[in-house]
């Protein structure tokens, strides 16, 4: 009879790997998914934006069509003020002229050449004054005096001063753009923090290194704001110049306008003179982004 041995340790009783029967987890059930409501697509936020400034001008265009077609008089009359409709057909038939186009060339060029001056002197004449008690003595009360006369003022001496039409229409222009430009340059450099000042200057910072990298990009917002005011003044100081001395120019063709009794014309300058001087100052505010552009890093710091 024999005895079979008693195992001594667990491991003995351990079956080979090749004789264990697989144990396999049973594959867990799977969630069935669940629907989530789709969230409703959304316009881009400028693009809302610039949606909402459109409707607004149909908006404006409509109560203009209804209070033409209705003869409205109360307080404003527009029994006489030609209908959406007339004027653009006659717009139509401006962009078919050269003519047209001609008189916007003598205006961009005026605007182009008086801006240019207001900005270089307008800027210069500000930080002196903003940084110079004898500047401030000397040039202020100038430009204090001279500020308030208006354009249409200015329009005979400046046809007897000037030798010819064009430099007169460019010297009342600039004499528009000039006094923002000045007076805000003036109000940025004055409100520049004396603490930033005092660091540059322990740190051994000379005058001119002090004007450049801390005074000029405090004031920068002041300046910017400055020519972009300076670029509206501007338009409506040529429309006075070319009203009075013009032969050419959209301020000359508005008036002309005026005078040969073409009602759908007169509107047709004015917007055009609207137009153009928004898309003047969007071209300054986006020139002067790279200027402001410590601005935005130190938003982001």
């Amino acid at each position: 009879m024999s005895v079979k041995p008693t195992p001594l340790f667990d491991s003995d009783l351990a079956t080979p790997e090749a004789d264990r029967p697989l144990l396999t987890a049973a594959p867990a059930p799977q969630a069935a998914p669940i629907a989530t409501p789709s969230a409703p697509r959304r316009l881009p936020p400028m693009a809302g934006r610039y949606l909402v400034r459109v409707l607004a001008l149909l908006a404006a265009l409509l109560i203009w069509h209804l209070a033409t077609a209705t003869g409205f008089n109360l307080f404003i009359n527009f029994e006489n003020v030609p209908a959406p409709l007339l004027v653009g057909q006659t717009l139509i038939q401006q962009l078919g002229s050269s003519e047209f186009y001609l008189h916007i060339v003598h205006s961009l060029e005026r605007i182009a050449l008086a801006y240019a001056y207001a900005v270089v002197l307008g800027v210069l004449c500000g930080v002196l004054i903003g940084r110079s008690r004898w500047a401030e003595d000397i040039l202020l009360p100038y430009i204090e005096l001279f500020r308030p006369i208006p354009a249409v003022a200015w329009i005979p001496l400046a046809i007897l001063m000037l030798p010819t039409e064009q430099s007169s229409i460019v010297f009342i222009t600039f004499l528009g753009a000039f006094f923002p430009i000045v007076l805000n340059t003036v109000h940025g450099v004055e409100q520049t923090p004396d603490v930033l000042v005092r660091a540059a200057r322990s740190l051994g910072a000379s005058d001119r290194a002090i004007l450049w990298h801390v005074v000029i990009p405090g004031a920068m917002p002041s300046i910017v704001a400055g020519l972009a005011i300076g670029m509206g003044v501007a338009w409506f100081s040529l429309l006075a110049g070319e009203i009075i001395s013009g032969q050419y120019g959209i301020g000359y063709f508005t008036w002309t306008s005026y005078t040969l009794v073409k009602y759908p014309e007169i509107i047709i300058g004015m917007l055009t003179i609207g137009g153009l001087g928004t898309l003047c100052t969007l071209l300054v505010r986006k020139a002067c982004v790279p200027l402001l552009r410590w601005q935005q890093q130190g938003g982001r710091s």
